[in-house]
């Protein structure tokens, strides 16, 4: 995968544009960071594409509530236990919305 910089993208965007319809994906960095993804898309793709970008966005997320809820010790816990935190995070709710 090609790296590209804010500054590339802002000061030499024709040439990054035709990177991207060359590379299909290019990282954009700032100060050697990666911060952004672009990707080439068409009228018939963009739709397609950005649900498969959601999707996998939603996967990440939940592999890291899981992880980090294995590395807490909480994916142990037991369907009663689950539903008194439930149960007391709706009244400490309700308690500071009223």
């Amino acid at each position: 995968m090609k790296f590209v910089s804010v500054r590339d993208l802002r000061s030499r965007s024709a040439t990054v544009w035709r990177q991207l319809g060359q590379e299909h994906e290019l990282v954009v960095t700032s100060n050697g960071r990666p911060v952004a993804l672009l990707s080439s898309v068409d009228d018939e793709t963009l739709e397609e594409t950005l649900t498969a970008l959601r999707k996998a966005r939603a996967v990440a997320a939940v592999q890291e509530l899981q992880r980090r809820s294995q590395a807490s010790g909480l994916d142990r816990l037991t369907s009663e236990e689950i539903e008194a935190e439930i149960a007391a995070a709706r009244r400490e709710r309700r308690a500071t919305s009223g």
